[in-house]
């Protein structure tokens, strides 16, 4: 028995086009091509593993070849073409996978063939599986074949990764890409082969086994395979998850009720209770994650089809939903996917998942004392509270307690609080006592306002050594008020300084001093054809004889400016003008000078150049 037992990845293979799952738009215009007789000399099915590509060039190679295609274009599977094809006998269809034939031998011995017509049928078909796999000398040995092959010779190319491929083999080919096998096609046609086989299977578990093979259907039926003879026919939810080594939907329904309840005892002990059964952490929170994203679609009915998980679980997940806050849950997503990224740089992994869903179990306190503190700010925007407003039988002042009385121009100078024009209390002559006031009875109790209290802390003006107010707006989001009167002072000192001619040519001359003890002679050179201008206020323009020397300014301008900033301690900015000495141009243009004048011109200018040429004993070429 064991001896004729077939993988069901190989017994349910497609042999047509319509049993082809998750592929429609592929078959249809394969299907359509057959039937107008439209077919290229070349195709190339690319896309993702387990998905069909291999599978439909066998049946696109059968059905070409049929001798009585029906009339839906599907092959017969009675006349001879398809027997012989059925059992491997047939001299018009060539597989070659190019994993292992890739040289360029291999790709000469199959353009030898290529040159002899069918014996029978219309075309010879050749398949090459993996043609990534082929070297690059074996794909240019295979360019003048592919592009015009004798017209009975059709190249069927499959392969996973397209981006290997030449440019110059695309281009000759009609590209087909395959897409991932979706959750319910997979499940559907599990259902199907589990109904012929005689297994009872849950629809859960099916489920499961598509979401587990990522849209690939061999391996779906691999794992279709396996557990059926880890539960002898019997599949169920429990045994799948279990086989599968996965944590099922209940486990993480347990613990988002015990972060839910913030209590940290319990969500700890499930968390070990995975950790015990082998699971890795990064697994657990990969699980966390797509927990809480369902949780967040099944806010809104309408986000029900995004949920990829069994149809008896929705319910659930709705239910579970209303009992989260969505603030809780993004936040909670954010919690996870941060420790989810840093749980492989992580020391000491258990700690590290431990203090996320100890985060997690006060993440609800959190973010619910943030949402009241913000409905609290937000409904006191642009609101103040009424003063209280004394009774009419209190229209008389009442007895001061023996406490020191305070005239009311001294009481507050400093700082007044804004009080809406609506609610506020009439204007008295009278002086202010600063006394208990005295509700009358059968008032209510109503809290004294904070904002009529007297401010513990006065804000100082900046002020300048003469005693002038500063000019300067200070944000109304700084913190650090000391450094915002710091900063008013270093603007106050930098407005009143002001540039002078005395000043500029003595930081001028400083800085070409520096330069030249920094043995910058080219600089230093350039330095010295400039002139200075100051332009009050803050203006300094270069005066530049030549276009060179301009260029030096104007690629040297940021570092003047900082120099004569901390020199000078003014906000200046620096310009450039070019004005051409018109006597040395004059000169320039009737002197024709020697070579040794023009060495003599430079020593003058940089004298170090004259200590290089007798250090090295260099002589002037005449």
């Amino acid at each position: 028995m064991s001896e004729n037992y077939i993988v069901s990845a190989r017994k349910y293979r497609p042999q047509t086009f319509d049993t082809v799952v998750g592929q429609e738009h592929i078959t249809t215009t394969l299907k359509n091509a057959i039937r107008h007789q439209h077919l290229a000399h070349a195709y190339l099915f690319c896309g993702p593993r387990g998905v069909g590509k291999t599978t439909c060039a066998r049946i696109l190679a059968k059905t070409i070849n049929c001798e009585n295609p029906t009339a839906d274009v599907e092959a017969c599977g009675v006349c001879n073409t398809c027997q012989s094809f059925k059992n491997n006998t047939s001299f018009n269809v060539f597989e070659l996978d190019a994993a292992s034939n890739n040289s360029v031998d291999d790709i000469r011995n199959l353009t030898d063939q290529v040159r002899f017509a069918p014996q029978s049928g219309k075309y010879k078909i050749y398949i090459i599986d993996e043609v990534h796999m082929l070297s690059a000398a074996a794909f240019n040995a295979f360019l003048k074949t592919l592009e015009e092959p004798p017209p009975y010779a059709i190249f069927i190319l499959a392969t996973t990764e397209k981006h290997k491929i030449l440019p110059t083999i695309l281009s000759r080919c009609q590209i087909f890409d395959f897409k991932r096998i979706t959750t319910h096609d997979i499940t559907s046609h599990l259902h199907g082969i589990a109904t012929k086989e005689g297994i009872i299977a849950q629809e859960a578990a099916l489920h499961v086994i598509a979401q587990k093979s990522e849209g690939c259907m061999r391996d779906a039926l691999s794992m279709l395979d396996r557990i059926v003879s880890f539960t002898n026919g019997m599949l169920t939810y429990s045994s799948t998850m279990e086989h599968l080594n996965l944590l099922d939907a209940d486990y993480y329904f347990k613990l988002t009720d015990h972060i839910l309840s913030q209590d940290v005892s319990s969500t700890l002990l499930q968390l070990d209770n995975a950790l015990e059964r082998g699971f890795e952490g990064d697994v657990i929170l990969e699980g966390m994650a797509e927990h809480l994203r369902n949780l967040l679609l099944c806010k809104d009915p309408r986000m029900a089809k995004l949920l990829d998980v069994p149809n008896d679980h929705k319910p659930v997940f709705h239910e579970k939903a209303n009992q989260a806050p969505p603030s809780f849950i993004i936040s909670a997503l954010n919690v996870v996917n941060e420790s989810e990224l840093n749980y492989k740089n992580a020391t000491n992994k258990r700690l590290h998942i431990e203090m996320c869903f100890i985060r997690l179990c006060y993440l609800l306190q959190a973010t619910s004392a943030t949402a009241d503190d913000v409905k609290k700010n937000t409904s006191n925007v642009g609101f103040q509270p009424p003063a209280p407003v004394q009774s009419p039988v209190m229209a008389t002042p009442p007895v001061p307690q023996p406490q020191p009385v305070q005239p009311a121009p001294a009481a507050a100078p400093a700082y007044t609080p804004p009080v809406n024009e609506a609610v506020q209390p009439p204007v008295t002559t009278e002086p202010v006592v600063s006394t208990p006031q005295v509700q009358p009875q059968g008032a209510s109790s109503v809290p004294q306002p904070p904002r009529r209290e007297l401010p513990k802390y006065e804000p100082k003006t900046p002020v300048t050594t003469d005693g002038a107010p500063v000019k300067h707006r200070i944000s109304k989001n700084l913190m650090d008020l000391d450094a915002a009167l710091a900063d008013i002072d270093n603007v106050a000192e930098q407005e009143k300084a002001e540039l002078t001619d005395e000043m500029v040519a003595r930081i001028w001359e400083e800085h070409r001093e520096m330069v030249r003890g920094q043995n910058k002679s080219m600089l230093y050179a350039q330095l010295l054809q400039m002139k200075l201008e100051v332009l009050p206020p803050d203006e300094i323009r270069i005066i530049c004889p030549t276009d060179l020397t301009n260029t030096y300014a104007m690629d040297y301008r940021n570092t003047l400016i900082d120099y004569f900033r901390k020199a000078s301690g003014v906000m200046i900015r620096i310009t450039t003008k070019i004005v051409e000495d018109s006597a040395v141009a004059a000169q320039q243009q009737t002197t024709v000078l020697s070579k040794q004048e023009i060495f003599d011109a430079m020593v003058q200018k940089n004298p170090h150049l004259g200590s290089l040429k007798d250090a090295l004993n260099l002589q002037v070429e005449y």
